[in-house]
C-alpha cells in the first residue's frame, strides 16, 4: 500500500514534466515565481535532479535559457500567466531567430476558468485569455495549452520533443490546479523520447554532391565559409572533415565565430566584408568559387549589403538544402550528410589558402601607452586575449564587443557566444547566467558595454547567489556607442552609474564577488592578475574608464554602411 501510494504521490503532472526535462539534459530551470506558477514550481523543484535557479526577472530568465541552450543543447524557463508570459516574449523571440530550443512553460488561469466570461487578474481585462497564446503563436513552433488532464501528458511530450526536432523554442501553458494531480500516463519513469530525426533523399544527396564536387572542381581557388546554422544543422563535425579533404582556404561568418576551430592550418579568420579580419575579404570575395555552410545573410552580417560576392559563384548549403550557383537547388538533403559526402569526392585544392599566405602581413601591435595614460580599449582586448584558453569562454555583448571580440583568437576548446540575428542590448546579462551555469568548468568571459547592462544589469545578483566564477569587463565609455556610429543624438547618452558600487550592492556582503574599476593599463594588469589568481574562484566585475570616443575602426565602418543602408530613399512609385 504505502508504494502504491507513493507511486501516486509522484506520478503528478509537474512531476512528469520535470523528469521529461531531466531526461533530455535539462539540469536547471530559469524561474520567476508568480501565483499561476507557484504550484507547478512546487512539483518541477522536487525532482531532486533538477536546480531552481530563481532570476529577478521574466526577460532576463528567457535571456539565461538561451545562454544555457547555447552549451546544453535545450534549456527551460518558467514564468507567470500573461504579465510574465508577455515579459519573457522579446528573449523567446531571440531564442527564435538563433534556433536555440527553448523550451517556455507559463502557469496559466484555472482551468474551470475557461469559457466562463470571467474577467482574471494579470490580464488585460478581458474574459478572453487567449492573448499571451496568440502573442507567443510568432516566436514559438509549437505551443500547448494544458488546461485538462487527459491529453496534458500528449501536449507536453509533443510539445517537447517538437523543440527539439526543430530546434526553435516551444511555450507550454500549465493550468494552476493541474500540476499537483495524479493520473495514470505520469508514471515515474516514463517511456524514453523516440524523436524521427530527419533524413536526407538518398538520391537528391547524390545529385547535390555530383552537382557541387563538379562545379568546385573546375574552379582554380575555391574557399570555405562557415556560418552561425552549422549548430542547428549539427555539422560541425562535418564541415571540418570536409576542410581537411579540401584544402581550401577556411573562413567562418562573424555569427559563426567559435563553432570552427581557429586552430585549423587553412583558417584565414572572419569574413564580415570591409570589417573582417585582414585579407580574409579579399581571398573569399577574390574566389571563383565559394562554398557557404549554414549562412545568414542579413544587413549587420553584410555589412549594409555590401559584400562582393555573385550568386552564380557560390553554393549555399542551409540544414536541409543545398544550391549550386543559380541553380539547381536540391530539397530533403541535410548539410551534415551533404558535407561528408562531399569530402569523400572532392579534389583536394590550396591555391586560395597559398594565396592568402602569400599576401598575409601579421596584425601590428597596439602603440603602447605611456605610464597612467587613459586606457584604450585596443590595449584591453590585448590583455583579455592573454587569459584565454581551452578552460575559458568569450560572450559578447551587442555593441563594440561585437568587433573586439571578432578579433580576439580562440585557443582550441574556447567557447564563443554572442547574438547578432537579433542583437538586443542587454541579453548579454542574463545569457551569461544560463552560459556560465550551463558550463561550470569554463570560466566565461563577458564583454559588456554600460548601456547594455543597464537594460538587465540585476541578475548579476543571481550570479553571486548562485556562486558562479565569471569576469565580467564593463566598459564604461557613457553610452550606446554602436548607435552613436549609426546615427548619433543626445539619446545615445547614458546617466553613468558607479558600476563597481551597484553590483557591490547586489552582493550585499553575502557572497563571492571583487570589483574593481581601472583607469590605466597598469592598473587593469593589477586587476585582471587578481581575478585570474588570487580571486579565480569569485565572481569578477572590472569596470573599465574608456574615452566615449574609444571605438574599433571596425565599428567606425560599419557603422556608416548600416546608416547608409538604413536611410536609403523610398524606391519611385
Amino acid at each position: 500500500m504505502e508504494g502504491s501510494e507513493m507511486i501516486n504521490k509522484d506520478a503528478t503532472m509537474g512531476r512528469h514534466l520535470a523528469r521529461r526535462l531531466v531526461e533530455i539534459g535539462v539540469t536547471d530551470i530559469f524561474t520567476v515565481p508568480g501565483d499561476f506558477n507557484l504550484t507547478l514550481l512546487d512539483h518541477l523543484i522536487a525532482e531532486p535532479r533538477l536546480k531552481n535557479i530563481g532570476c529577478c526577472n521574466e526577460l532576463n530568465a528567457g535571456y539565461a535559457a538561451d545562454g544555457y541552450a547555447r552549451a546544453r543543447g535545450v534549456a527551460a524557463c518558467v514564468v507567470t500567466f500573461t504579465v510574465g508570459g508577455l515579459s519573457v516574449l522579446n528573449a523567446i523571440a531571440g531564442a527564435y531567430s538563433e534556433n536555440l530550443p527553448v523550451i517556455c512553460i507559463a502557469g496559466g488561469p484555472n482551468s474551470n476558468d475557461f469559457g466562463t466570461n470571467r474577467i482574471l487578474h494579470h490580464t488585460i481585462g478581458i474574459s478572453d485569455f487567449s492573448q499571451e497564446l496568440r502573442c507567443f503563436q510568432t516566436v514559438t513552433c509549437y505551443q500547448a495549452v494544458v488546461s485538462h488532464l487527459e491529453d496534458a501528458h500528449e501536449q507536453i511530450d509533443r510539445a517537447i520533443s517538437t523543440a527539439l526536432r526543430e530546434s526553435k523554442p516551444v511555450y507550454i501553458s500549465i493550468s494552476c490546479n493541474l500540476p499537483g494531480l495524479p493520473h495514470p500516463t505520469f508514471i515515474a519513469d516514463p517511456i524514453p523520447f523516440s524523436i524521427i530525426h530527419r533524413t536526407s533523399n538518398t538520391t537528391g544527396l547524390q545529385a547535390a554532391v555530383e552537382a557541387a564536387a563538379a562545379f568546385l572542381d573546375k574552379a582554380v581557388k575555391p574557399v570555405l565559409v562557415g556560418g552561425p546554422k552549422l549548430r542547428v544543422a549539427s555539422a560541425t563535425e562535418a564541415f571540418i572533415e570536409f576542410a581537411d579533404a579540401s584544402g581550401y582556404a577556411l573562413s567562418v561568418m562573424p555569427a559563426g565565430k567559435g563553432m570552427v576551430p581557429e586552430t585549423h592550418e587553412h583558417f584565414i579568420g572572419t569574413y564580415w566584408g570591409a570589417v573582417g579580419t585582414s585579407f580574409c575579404s579579399e581571398i573569399v570575395e577574390s574566389a571563383d568559387a565559394y562554398l557557404f555552410a549554414g549562412p545568414i545573410f542579413n544587413d549587420y552580417s553584410s555589412v549594409g549589403y555590401s559584400l562582393l560576392l555573385k550568386k552564380e559563384k557560390a553554393i549555399i548549403v542551409q540544414p536541409d538544402r543545398v544550391v549550386v550557383g543559380n541553380g539547381p537547388a536540391f530539397g530533403c538533403v541535410l548539410m551534415k550528410d551533404f558535407l561528408e559526402e562531399l569530402a569523400k569526392v572532392i579534389t583536394k585544392n590550396t591555391t586560395a589558402y597559398e594565396n592568402y599566405h602569400r599576401i598575409f602581413v601579421p596584425d601590428g601591435e597596439p602603440n603602447p601607452p605611456e605610464p597612467d595614460d587613459p586606457l584604450r580599449v585596443n590595449i584591453l582586448f590585448q590583455h583579455i586575449q592573454k587569459i584565454l584558453t581551452k578552460d575559458t569562454a568569450v560572450l559578447a555583448e551587442t555593441g563594440d564587443s561585437w568587433f573586439n571580440c571578432q578579433k580576439l583568437k580562440l585557443p582550441e576548446g574556447c567557447g564563443y557566444e554572442f547574438q547578432m540575428q537579433y542583437g538586443s542590448i542587454g541579453w548579454s546579462v542574463g545569457a551569461l547566467l544560463g552560459y556560465a551555469q550551463a558550463i561550470p568548468d569554463k570560466r566565461v568571459i563577458a564583454c559588456i558595454g554600460d548601456g547594455s547592462f543597464q537594460v538587465t544589469a540585476q541578475d548579476v545578483t543571481t550570479m553571486i547567489r548562485n556562486e558562479q566564477k565569471s569576469i565580467i569587463f564593463l566598459i564604461n565609455n557613457g553610452g550606446y556607442t554602436i548607435e552613436v556610429e549609426i546615427h548619433d543624438g543626445p539619446y545615445n547618452v547614458i546617466k553613468n552609474w558607479n558600476y563597481t558600487g551597484v553590483v557591490e550592492a547586489f552582493n550585499n556582503d553575502d557572497g563571492k564577488l571583487w570589483t574593481a574599476k581601472v583607469k590605466c593599463e597598469e592598473e587593469l594588469i593589477e586587476a585582471i592578475s587578481t581575478a585570474t589568481g588570487e580571486k579565480e574562484d569569485h565572481l569578477c566585475f572590472i569596470e573599465v574608464m574608456v574615452h566615449k570616443d574609444d571605438t574599433s575602426k571596425e565599428l567606425l565602418e560599419w557603422g556608416s554602411r548600416v546608416c547608409s543602408a538604413n536611410s536609403r530613399p523610398p524606391n519611385p512609385q
